[in-house]
């Protein structure tokens, strides 16, 4: 049974840092019917990365945001600059070979490089810093496996070292870092990034939901308001790729959610970037905001639409974040949603053999800020018929048998359970027993309904049923949405599409 939320010190809303403060530009509609030589369907770090490196060869390309520009994963970022991505390197050279995950790192690297060139060259402030990543443990179990880690870091040629201590108030078992990775502000940079784009010729419209591709040497975007859009090339940068293909991505992505702090804190910050091997997962940096140091505690992963209770975990974060540093004040708390790939390389290029003008990019396993540039950089080159060594690594129509059917049958037999689950849950709660500010699963008229109680005590009621393959949705009391743990999709109090892969908005339910 749900319970009236005690924020305990902790923000009343959900919004992360980034977008604080700061002059975002906005854009109308799209409300043409024109046509483009490149389409690119989301706003995000890979969206607006791609159209700049094509619009700096001169193409024609239209940005279409089907809410507001930068405010999907890239802005709920903890926006750690670093080819150090949780322990990954040994596992890839275990499925992939050496020289496949070489190809892997050369492309973060190069990301990681593009990202420090562009801010240094264009005297960007975008609090960009060189730090170095560290991957640590508490626990003996992992220490075999940060060993064997870092055997793989030096097997690539990678600039780091082991140690037991860190610069960390606790003790750790063991750790391993990556020298010279870095931090930085992305709304500051993508926002520099934009602006030139856009002196070099790019459209960008936003609230405009794509919901089509009709395929062929010319494809046609078809946008929700049934406009159509022309084009030789169209890009899904749309987190949850908005168009399939055949490919049931579905089936081949799984969603996590993680949580994340901003807080001022009584102990001086050390320095560096941080993350947990073991878990909870732990996530630390630090940023300047408004002339203060704060301290950016993350972590909390969970799949998506299995918690309902999800202030659970910024409370866990406050109390880590208390025990390590000692908190004087939280500015700000967010949460991020990310896709997992079935053996953990992203998914990144042309969509198939058959649809070799549509592009895709998705499953960043919680890692945008470098793969969602190592995407641009791959799909451009594409686009302009460059030298492109990593597109066999990551093509989205590969299949790694290894580890890929086992995942593949765990992920899809989870679904089932939960599919089933939702169908039979027995539900007893009703709207009256409604806190104000809170949101259930409860029994109208013998039916199963979402109902939220605003806090003025205004009732808004949606159908739980997803509209994507069918399962039930469950209450998120930490951000306010109904999350299908199926596949993922999420939808606002009024039934709101806010995540895919469902594209249609929950059916709303109007009490008598």
């Amino acid at each position: 049974m749900n319970e009236k939320i005690d924020f305990n010190g902790l923000p009343t809303h959900s919004k992360p840092l980034w977008r604080s403060g700061l002059n975002i530009p906005t854009f109308e509609p799209y409300n043409d019917d024109g046509e483009f030589d490149v389409v690119i369907v989301g706003a995000g770090i890979t969206g607006i990365t791609t159209a700049y490196f094509l619009t700096q060869a001169g193409m024609k390309v239209a940005l279409l945001e089907a809410n507001k520009i930068i405010n999907g994963t890239t802005g709920h970022t903890t926006a750690k600059v670093t080819a150090q991505h949780d322990l990954i390197y040994d596992e890839l050279i275990q499925h992939f070979g050496l020289e496949k995950t070489k190809i892997f790192y050369q492309s973060t690297k190069n990301a990681m490089d593009f990202i420090k060139k562009y801010s240094n060259d264009n005297q960007i402030d975008c609090n960009f810093e060189i730090q170095d990543a560290t991957l640590y443990t508490t626990s003996d179990d992992y220490v075999r496996n940060l060993e064997k880690e870092l055997k793989a870091y030096e097997s690539l040629g990678i600039d780091s070292f082991g140690s037991v201590k860190t610069l960390l108030p606790f003790d750790t078992k063991y750790s391993i870092t990556m020298r010279d990775q870095a931090q930085f502000h992305p709304m500051k940079y993508l926002i520099h990034l934009l602006k030139e784009s856009i002196e070099n010729g790019l459209k960008v419209y936003e609230e405009t939901v794509v919901i089509n591709v009709e395929t062929g040497d010319c494809p046609v975007v078809v946008t929700q308001s049934g406009r159509k859009i022309k084009c030789k090339h169209v890009v899904s940068a749309s987190h949850f790729p908005f168009y399939d293909g055949n490919q049931m991505f579905f089936t081949k992505l799984h969603a996590d959610r993680s949580y994340a702090l901003a807080a001022k804190v009584k102990t001086a910050y050390p320095g560096g970037m941080y993350i947990s091997a073991d878990n909870p997962k732990r996530s630390l940096r630090s940023i300047k905001y408004n002339n203060e140091e704060l301290v950016i505690i993350g972590g909390e992963s969970h799949k998506t639409g299995v918690e309902t209770r999800t202030m659970t975990f910024y409370e866990n974060l406050k109390l880590f974040g208390e025990e390590t540093f000692g908190i004087e004040d939280i500015k700000f708390r967010w949460s991020a949603q990310d896709l997992i790939t079935l053996d953990k390389m992203p998914y990144i290029g042309r969509l198939s053999s058959k649809n070799q003008n549509i592009y895709v990019a998705t499953g960043f396993r919680k890692w945008g800020m470098t793969t969602g540039t190592v995407s641009a950089q791959l799909i451009s080159n594409l686009i302009l018929e460059k030298e492109a060594v990593d597109a066999e690594v990551f093509s989205p129509s590969r299949f790694q048998a290894d580890p890929s059917i086992k995942h593949f049958l765990m992920q899809n037999i989870d679904v089932a359970k939960h599919l089933i689950e939702g169908k039979l849950e027995p539900i007893s709660r009703k709207i009256e027993e409604l806190y104000n500010d809170e949101g259930s699963v409860v029994t109208l008229d013998g039916k199963r309904v979402g109902a939220y109680k605003d806090v003025n005590g205004k009732v808004h009621c949606v159908d739980t049923t997803c509209t994507h393959l069918g399962c039930e949705v469950e209450w998120n009391n930490g951000e306010k949405s109904w999350d299908c743990p199926c596949h993922g999709s999420r939808f606002s109090i009024y039934g709101e599409v806010l995540e895919g892969p469902a594209d249609q908005p929950l059916k709303q339910v109007f009490v008598q």
